[in-house]
């Protein structure tokens, strides 16, 4: 069917390889692209030898003459983007100027600003849409997932949704005191940032963690969720019909929040940069080094997550509410791909939205999030591909 350019070697990377070469037919030949090509080629070294053709390459991702040079010597029909938020827009500019699809799973950051938003990328809009090319943005899980089933819920259960609360638990175990289960300069940036949520068309800021509620999350059973701001906010508010109140949860134990708050004191997640014996050093970036590779964490991680998304608006006049999650389980992803399962619910989602592109079901030129498109057959491809979904009409629901 294509050809694909994963840029990126880490945990979702590695997830999303193992998924293209269990999709073949789609991906016919894939090329592992990164830093550090000695990781793309153990990612090779692990796959080869199937119906899906591998290569890989360096390139530095900061570099959109390489990245142009590379995308004109492999000529790929998409790129997939699983490089850090900050190398998303030298990224699109690359793909702009070859004229190649674009994929990737997180919004634009910039790097000396803990600051989410769609704002960089959607000014790219009519550049895509003239070269006839499309960017999907957000085809992770939250966002991407997330934004697939509300688009999802509008088209078969509700005639507007008003009120949206997506819920992220993670009850994974690795056994260290502190960890972070993807890259953790943007997990703590992310977590360190205030808060904020929709209401009214207007964005509502809280000081981070303010906002605390107990969920008992299916298969997993009551835990704590502290209210995040988080980038698909800002485009489901937009795209879907209705809204008056969009909010996102995460858990987090007390160990983590403990750990983050003691760091949080002395300094160690500031992302300005200090003199540090005659060079400048950026703290967070310092703690990243010191702390455990997410990618190392899937043998020892035990547990489940369940991530999902409850819904509250009307159908045929009457008030309806609905309850559409996916449970994943860390070792059964280990089992599979290498990986826990925060890397597999990114991983996954990455090679079908790319798959959507190659096949032509999704296929609007310009820059979309994920639920701009037909969600069905992105629905059907996660039950096919490991994140099966369950739904529920009677769920508890978030004060």
């Amino acid at each position: 069917m294509g050809k694909a350019l994963i840029i990126g070697a880490g945990g979702v990377a590695s997830v999303c390889v193992h998924k293209c070469c269990q999709n073949p037919d789609v991906f016919e030949e894939i090329c592992i692209a990164s830093r550090t090509k000695s990781k793309c080629d153990a990612l090779k070294a692990k796959l080869d030898g199937g119906k899906t053709k591998i290569s890989t390459a360096q390139v530095n991702a900061d570099n959109v003459d390489e990245l142009i040079a590379l995308i004109n010597s492999f000529k790929p029909d998409v790129v997939i983007n699983l490089a850090l938020p900050y190398q998303d827009l030298t990224i699109m500019d690359a793909c702009l100027a070859t004229k190649v699809n674009y994929v990737d799973t997180a919004n634009y950051e910039p790097l000396d600003t803990a600051k989410f938003e769609y704002s960089w990328q959607w000014a790219y809009r009519e550049r895509f849409e003239k070269a006839g090319i499309t960017a999907l943005l957000g085809s992770g899980f939250d966002p991407g997932v997330t934004g697939v089933f509300s688009a999802y819920a509008m088209k078969h259960h509700f005639d507007e949704i008003n009120y949206i609360d997506i819920l992220d638990c993670n009850a994974g175990d690795h056994g260290y005191p502190f960890a972070t289960n993807f890259n953790p300069e943007i997990n703590i940036r992310e977590v360190s940032a205030k808060g904020s949520y929709i209401e009214d068309g207007k964005w509502v800021e809280t000081e981070p963690m303010e906002i605390k509620r107990v969920y008992n999350f299916p298969e997993i059973g009551e835990k704590d969720m502290y209210l995040l701001h988080h980038e698909e906010l800002e485009s489901l508010a937009l795209n879907i019909k209705g809204i008056k109140r969009i909010r996102f949860f995460m858990t987090f134990g007390q160990s983590y929040l403990t750990h983050l708050k003691c760091l949080e004191n002395v300094g160690m997640t500031s992302i300005e940069p200090i003199e540090f014996e005659g060079k400048k050093i950026v703290p967070l970036q310092f703690l990243k080094a010191v702390l455990p590779d997410p990618a190392s964490l899937g043998p020892r991680t035990v547990g489940k997550t369940n991530i999902g998304c409850i819904f509250i608006g009307k159908k045929d006049g009457k008030d309806k509410t609905y309850y559409l999650y996916n449970v994943c389980d860390h070792q059964e992803c280990y089992k599979e791909v290498g990986s826990q399962a925060i890397s597999y619910t990114t991983g996954v989602p990455a090679m079908i939205g790319a798959a959507m592109l190659l096949t032509g079901k999704w296929n609007t030129p310009g820059v979309h999030n994920i639920e701009e498109f037909d969600p069905d057959p992105f629905m059907d491809a996660l039950n096919k591909f490991g994140l099966p979904w369950k739904e529920s009409f009677d769920p508890e629901l978030v004060d």
